[in-house]
């Protein structure tokens, strides 16, 4: 049980995690504590920083008093906000770190996650396939499945290897998928040559026992991910945001990207694939929305089903994918959509 600074004892609440295996049910990092007062609110607030990327921290105290804090910062500005936060809510008594990004730390109730096996990376020699230790590791053999995440390619040639995935991954690795990225040397990194890396890499991954692949990435990383459409049997689910794979705007490839999208579009032949597209608003990378978004419409019928975010509400901009307005509106569509019996067609 945790043990926040408090005469009052505190009661576990036991988060289920929809549709884990029931194995995967009571990890420890998924029980919070809930001290009286603490109301439904509450108690969805902190499911919530469940849901954010590392670094983060939740902190609990007397009487339900609780705060967090994620990203925004280094690890030790993250810890004294989360506290500071806390000792607000309770009037200024002290508070205590309950849990630091994946691990529970509550003296009464440790508990920290095994990290992914040495050796598990897929590796050549200008890229690799690697499960990211951020997230937890679940194994081919337990998890529901894996999602590969593919970053962008930054047009400054600035290296985007390491970057974390978006955190709207993490309702997936919180339901049982494994998180693995999809790392490319900037200097190498073109566009065919890393959709022939990719195809290779979640074919593996279906070899060593994943029971269901699904396939995303951010701008270039989500153009790649289209290009597995092309492959059946790759992925049962694709997620793209924002793709991009032609610069922007004013770059003279622009002038091609309706049309090499069309080819993506018409080389199509993955069938039972569910298909996710986000596009922003006010996104340079994107040439022509209404005309993309229209291409984009042209995958229904010719793929499992297709889920277009069409310039949503309330995010917006080429990295609109990455914030936490995005995975709080959408990120629970988006892990419906890819698990669900029977998707939803919009958001």
């Amino acid at each position: 049980m945790f043990r926040p600074a408090s005469r009052t004892a505190c009661l576990l609440l036991v988060l289920l995690l929809p549709g884990a295996p029931a194995a995967q049910e009571r990890l420890p990092l998924f029980e919070v504590a809930e001290t009286p007062g603490l109301d439904a609110a509450a108690r969805t607030n902190v499911q919530r920083f469940l849901r954010m990327n590392l670094p983060r921290v939740l902190a609990l105290g007397p009487d339900g008093a609780f705060g967090w804090q994620a990203l925004g910062g280094t690890p030790e500005e993250v810890e004294r906000r989360a506290l500071a936060s806390c000792e607000r809510r309770s009037g200024g008594l002290p508070c205590q770190v309950a849990v630091r990004d994946l691990a529970v730390v509550a003296p009464d109730r440790a508990w920290s996650p095994a990290p992914p096996p040495a050796g598990a990376r897929l590796v050549s020699w200008n890229h690799e396939t690697l499960p990211d230790p951020r997230f937890l590791w679940w194994g081919p053999e337990a998890a529901r499945g894996v999602l590969v995440f593919a970053h962008g390619r930054n047009p400054d040639g600035v290296d985007s290897r390491g970057a974390q995935p978006q955190s709207w991954t993490r309702r997936f690795n919180n339901a049982g998928y494994d998180i693995w990225r999809f790392d490319r040397h900037p200097s190498v990194d073109l566009t065919a040559r890393a959709a022939a890396w990719l195809r290779d890499d979640l074919a593996e991954l279906r070899r060593r026992g994943y029971r269901r692949v699904i396939v995303a990435g951010q701008s270039r990383g989500g153009w790649n991910a289209l290009m597995m459409l092309d492959t059946p049997g790759l992925a049962e689910v694709v997620v793209a945001v924002a793709p991009a794979a032609h610069g922007q705007a004013g770059h003279p490839a622009q002038a091609r990207q309706l049309d090499d999208l069309r080819l993506v579009v018409e080389a199509a032949a993955a069938r039972e694939t569910r298909v996710a597209v986000a596009s922003f608003r006010d996104d340079p990378f994107d040439v022509d929305p209404e005309a993309r978004a229209g291409l984009l419409r042209g995958l229904a019928g010719r793929v499992g089903a297709l889920l277009l975010l069409d310039r949503p509400e309330g995010v917006s901009g080429h990295s609109a994918g990455a914030s936490t307005a995005f995975n709080d509106r959408y990120g629970g569509c988006l892990f419906r959509f890819a698990t669900a019996e029977a998707p939803p067609s919009s958001c």
